[in-house]
């Protein structure tokens, strides 16, 4: 029997490695949960290698000697004592917090105040509205306090309203005894669902719940500047809290639809301009949609296909701001014409005649220089 093996941790395992191992592998051999026929000789397995390899002065002489050593040594491998072990922080969540006596048991009041769930809601709004904000009416459905039984969950006209199985506790407990002793586990009370109420007083209208659905319309203000995936949290329109407790928060989740005419990045803009070659090679001036309106844009002359133009503060608002904006930047497209008019090619074929001569002349320049350097 190979302790590190039954544990599933090399021999140079930390106790911490040790400790978290056994946690798992008692949670999954402990013979209140797993049914199985070796699963309490299993647990028994791992316990002793457990208690051994947690015990310094054990491991080193395991590791040295196996358990024959420990059997020289005075130990006796087969015969260990669960009660040596500290198990209240390994099965406290397990059963509920409550194992054999090594913990103070369940203390939970089922009566308490606990804050209603969060609740999400999914919209979507056009690519301008994110850009400079705006107030949306949204419906939603959620939790309020039922008024009937002022959000108790209780019949006001009931005398019995403690649940009789559990006394009000909504919990119960259940002892089993296997070969390492008593163990208790605590469950949740069947009759009254963990609530320690009895039901046959619940609240006709809300059945106990102290809560009914309702569908609500409100309005909120989506900011200037929010980008798609943003989260905003409108406080206390989720559901409704259980006895007395707060209401949980509404999260709107915000989908923004593409434009077919712009990309952001950030509080940037992004857009093409198509151009002519004429209006490429000569320059010019243009009108271009901004998200704020046309803007002039001057074309430089000998302006290159993706060409980038930068119009200033022209972009989106920022987040918490009125003064603040990102630029708009706008890619040159610059468009050769796939049919000519006559006119047209008439006037192309005198410039490129006129490119060629240029071209050569500048080329018999060279050749003189080149010439008179004696190259």
């Amino acid at each position: 029997m190979d302790y590190y093996e039954i544990l599933g941790v090399e021999k140079n395992a930390s106790k911490d490695d040790i400790k978290k191992a056994f946690r798992q592998k008692a949670r999954q051999y402990h013979p209140d949960v797993n049914k199985a026929p070796d699963a309490a000789e299993k647990f028994k397995e791992i316990g002793k290698a457990y208690e051994t390899l947690s015990d310094d002065n054990k491991r080193e002489i395991y590791d040295r000697y196996g358990e024959d050593g420990l059997s020289n040594a005075g130990f006796n491998p087969n015969s260990f004592n669960m009660g040596d072990i500290d198990l209240s922080d390994i099965f406290s969540s397990f059963f509920g917090g409550g194992f054999g006596g090594f913990s103070g048991g369940y203390e939970r009041n089922p009566n308490a105040p606990e804050r209603g769930d969060d609740l999400r809601l999914d919209i979507e709004i056009d690519f301008l509205e994110a850009c400079f904000g705006l107030e949306k009416d949204i419906k939603i459905r959620h939790l309020e306090a039922c008024e009937e039984c002022n959000s108790t969950g209780m019949d006001k006209n009931a005398k019995d309203s403690i649940c009789p199985t559990c006394n009000g506790a909504g919990r119960v407990q259940k002892s089993t005894q296997t070969i390492l002793g008593s163990f208790t586990s605590v469950t949740t009370c069947p009759h009254c669902r963990g609530t320690g109420k009895n039901p046959k007083a619940f609240c006709k209208k809300c059945h106990g719940v102290g809560a009914i659905e309702k569908e609500k319309n409100i309005k909120i203000k989506i900011p200037h500047g929010i980008e798609h995936g943003s989260k905003m949290r409108v406080a206390n329109e989720g559901n409704a809290g259980k006895n007395g407790g707060r209401c949980g928060d509404l999260y709107v989740v915000i989908h923004v639809k593409p434009s077919k005419e712009f990309a952001r990045n950030g509080f940037d803009i992004y857009s093409e301009l198509e151009i002519s070659c004429l209006q490429a090679i000569l320059g010019d001036e243009a009108m271009v949609k901004t998200i704020h309106g046309e803007s002039p844009v001057k074309i430089p002359q000998g302006t290159q296909n993706e060409d980038r133009i930068t119009l200033k503060g022209q972009g989106v608002p920022y987040l918490g701001s009125d003064s603040q904006k990102g630029n708009h930047y706008i890619t040159i497209k610059v468009v050769i014409p796939k049919k000519l008019s006559q006119q047209e090619e008439k006037l192309y074929r005198e410039l490129f005649v006129l490119s060629k001569q240029q071209t050569k002349n500048q080329d018999g320049i060279l050749d003189k220089m080149k010439s008179a350097l004696g190259k």
